[in-house]
This record gives structure tokens, sequence and C-alpha cells, in this order.
């Protein structure tokens, strides 16, 4: 696994959940799901997309829906894999101080739900980003921009960097809003 899989599966849970909205016409659940889609949302590219997804079904991670071929994330998987791996596999720091979109316990719609214990506020790197803060690492570069791009896929993201940065009963507590949102919606 490489740390653009969670981001790239991330971003599959969302497409997902967005299916029951009238939002999406099967033309465009289509083009999303494409390879194409996926790299021009996620600033990834193509063939690193591809190769991404077949790594997540190789270690069931992920499936092939048999009826629509899209790619499906084996939900209980990802969240095992986020709340007893990730932090060690992809671990992440805080460091300098620096100009960049809210992040984990900052992220809008955590504050207030998960307490730090720190002073700062962590952000992802990015010269458009609101908020000045401790940087954190995301999961892959192109991570903040995706996340301002989309609003599930920002608090999948935040909940995911909560459980990588959080002590114990923070990490835990991000933990188990993952585990709601993701199951809560399909």
């Amino acid at each position: 696994m490489r740390s653009q899989d969670i981001y790239i599966l991330l971003k599959l849970v969302c497409l997902r959940q967005g299916e029951s909205s009238h939002f999406y016409t099967h033309a465009k659940l289509r083009e999303c799901y494409s390879v194409r889609g996926l790299s021009a949302a996620l600033g990834i590219s193509k063939t690193e997309v591809s190769a991404s997804i077949q790594r997540s079904i190789d270690v069931g991670m992920a499936t092939r829906d048999s009826k629509s071929g899209y790619p499906r994330v084996n939900k209980k998987a990802l969240l095992d894999f986020v709340t007893h791996g990730l932090k060690y596999v992809f671990p992440a720091k805080p460091a300098e101080i620096v100009r960049g979109v809210p992040a984990a316990f900052s992220a809008p719609m955590l504050k207030g739900k998960i307490l730090s214990m720190d002073d700062y506020i962590y952000v992802w790197p990015h010269a458009e980003g609101s908020k000045k803060g401790q940087s954190v690492k995301p999961l892959f570069k192109s991570l903040p921009k995706a996340a301002l791009d989309d609003e599930c896929f920002y608090e999948y993201l935040a909940l995911v960097d909560a459980v990588r940065i959080g002590n114990p009963r923070e990490a835990n507590m991000a933990a188990d809003m993952l585990k709601q949102r993701l199951f809560s919606d399909g």
C-alpha cells in the first residue's frame, strides 16, 4: 500500500455515498469513477490511479462491483487499517508554522467536536490556504486542493489525519466518528 491508496479509497467512499443523490446522472457517475475522472479530481496521474485501485483490490481493501464495474471500498478493512495501522505506516508529525488548509482537529467540520490539547492548529501546506498553523504532511501532495473541492472528501481526510496525529483519546474519538460516517450512508 502507498499513501495515495488511502487517499483514493476515501474519494471512492465519497462517490459511493453520493450515488443516491440526484446530483449524479448515470453518465456523470461513470465519468467520476473513471480513471480519467479520478485523476482529474485527485491530481494523480491516470497510471497511478489505475495501479492504486489494483493494489487495493489485491489486498482486499476494494472490489469491483459485478454490475457496474465501479471499484467499491471494503469499508471495514479501510477502517481497521486507518484505526490500527495508518499512524505507523504513514506517520504525521506536526512541523513548522505555514499557511495552509485547516487539517485534522482544526478542519471546520471537526472544530469543537474533537478537542486537541495542542495550542496550534494543524494545516496541510497550501498557497491558497486560509489559516496559519503547524504543517502536517498530507497523505498525497494534491490533497489540500482536492479537499477544498469536495466537502465530503475533506471531512474524511480530516478524520484520517486526526487519527494519524492525535493522542490515543483523540485518535479514538476520530476513529469513532470515522466509523459512524463510513457506515451511515450505505
